[in-house]
């Protein structure tokens, strides 16, 4: 018997995944929407269904839920009751069922990645057909337990354990299941490229299920933690109290550069989207380095603060539109607009513009200093460089060595940001490599250090 249509619409730079299940009668639910409706309205069109359901697996911290914006356009909201939401919505406990006509949807209380954590069964005539797992159960991994508080992340993942071990994999082996964060996602312990997984695979491979007893999943699950964005800690206040309604999503707005001027002055933040080497060859002097990609979203949330008020420098052909998407995304509001003309209209007035130099993987000289996640280092380096995260640039610029620097990540990208952090404490001696570690084992003839 074939099961219902669900599609799977992803976040490449957020590595969460949101699914549009067919009801089977004209109706769609959407579970675990993104803040831009667009998407879904548009894919359901297509597919002439009406989304009528927005199911809510848990209180996010790394995204601003669309459940509010679908429900403007006539969706119930469904979510767990002890999240305690302050819009409306259809609330549900572990053990109750909401009758889809054909289908229905079981809520199963997950503890674990949060407190108030739902998974959904979805059933079909009474057959499981779709497990919902939201943060609980992933690909090969399981949800990180330290998002709400450092003394709570222990009794989440021992919570986690039994959520697991005790409501899930008793489910059907060939069940699928369909988790929420994935590949890429600071919300998952564990890399990985696929989205869909089943009971049975999961049971018989995931290395966390593997562990002997619940102390050592809990030993192996924090151990795996790495850092997360700062703003991961605003958010689910942000989701259970209801974000803001935009309907229509605004467009930036055009800012001269004495405009722009005068809001660098007054503490704005300058965040130039524009590619590595459009950067390296002029800037506003302040301005923050974040190439619009699809991470863009993740390192503004960890180097910018979101109340701060935020001016673009963009290129040509770069899309504005993405630019608001993943803003608004992860609740980063305060557009103030951006520099019209881009860095000529500043440099036309005659402004300074500070540059950076980029060097080739045979150009490398003085402390390589690698700002990627610390995994990433320890699974390969160049030896003797210096590991300084990202996220840690700004609080570690006074420690780094006073000689001259060249910054690395795997592209560039990230070491242009860290390049633009130190740039605006002072440091003027700061390098950029064109390319990551492997290039530049293979350009010197050197093995990595793992």
């Amino acid at each position: 018997m074939r099961g219902p249509d669900i599609s799977a619409l992803v976040d490449e730079g957020l590595g969460n995944c949101s699914y549009l299940v067919d009801l089977g009668d004209g109706r769609a639910m959407v579970v675990d929407p993104e803040r831009d409706p667009r998407p879904y309205l548009a894919y359901a069109q297509r597919r002439r269904l009406r989304i009528a359901l927005s199911a809510e697996t848990h209180l996010h911290a790394d995204f601003i839920s669309g459940s509010r914006e679908l429900a403007a356009r006539g969706a119930t909201v469904v979510a767990a009751r002890a999240a305690g939401l302050e819009h409306p919505h259809h609330g549900l406990a572990g053990g109750e069922t909401l009758d889809l006509g054909g289908l229905s949807l079981e809520a199963i209380e997950t503890p674990g990645h949060t407190p108030e954590h739902l998974a959904y069964l979805l059933r079909d005539d009474g057959r499981p057909v779709a497990l919902f797992s939201g943060g609980s159960l992933l690909v090969g991994a399981v949800a990180r337990t330290d998002l709400i508080a450092p003394e709570a992340t222990e009794d989440l993942a021992r919570s986690l354990w039994r959520s697991i071990r005790e409501r899930l994999l008793c489910l059907p082996d060939d069940l699928a299941v369909y988790p929420t964060h994935g590949a890429g996602s600071f919300c998952s312990v564990a890399p990985g490229g696929e989205r869909v997984t089943t009971i049975g695979r999961e049971r018989a491979t995931n290395p966390l299920l593997g562990a002997p007893d619940e102390d050592a999943f809990v030993a192996r699950l924090l151990a795996g933690f790495g850092t997360f964005p700062t703003y991961f800690l605003e958010l689910r206040k942000v989701n259970r109290c209801g974000p803001h309604l935009y309907g229509e999503y605004p467009a930036l707005a055009p800012l001269d550069a004495a405009t722009a001027e005068r809001l660098l002055d007054d503490g704005a933040a300058i965040v130039d989207v524009r590619p590595v080497e459009a950067f390296a060859a002029g800037h506003l002097p302040g301005s923050l380095s974040i190439p619009l990609r699809p991470q863009f979203a993740s390192w503004l949330g960890w180097l910018v603060a979101r109340d701060r008020p935020l001016v673009f420098v963009a290129g040509a052909g770069q899309d504005r539109d993405e630019l608001v998407r993943q803003c608004l995304a992860i609740g980063y509001e305060r557009l103030v607009g951006e520099l019209s003309g881009g860095i000529d209209a500043w440099q036309a007035g005659g402004r300074p513009v500070e540059r950076v130099e980029l060097v080739e993987p045979g150009e490398v000289r003085g402390t390589v200093v690698d700002v990627r996640q610390r995994n990433e280092f320890a699974a390969g380096h160049v030896p003797g460089a210096l590991s300084v995260e990202l996220g840690e640039a700004a609080s570690l610029a006074s420690t780094l060595p006073a000689v001259p620097i060249t910054l690395m990540c795997g592209h560039g990208e990230r070491a242009m940001s860290a390049a633009s952090i130190l740039a605006a404490h002072g440091r003027t001696d700061v390098a950029v490599l064109v390319g990551g570690p492997a290039d530049v084992a293979a350009a010197r003839g050197l093995r990595l250090v793992v």
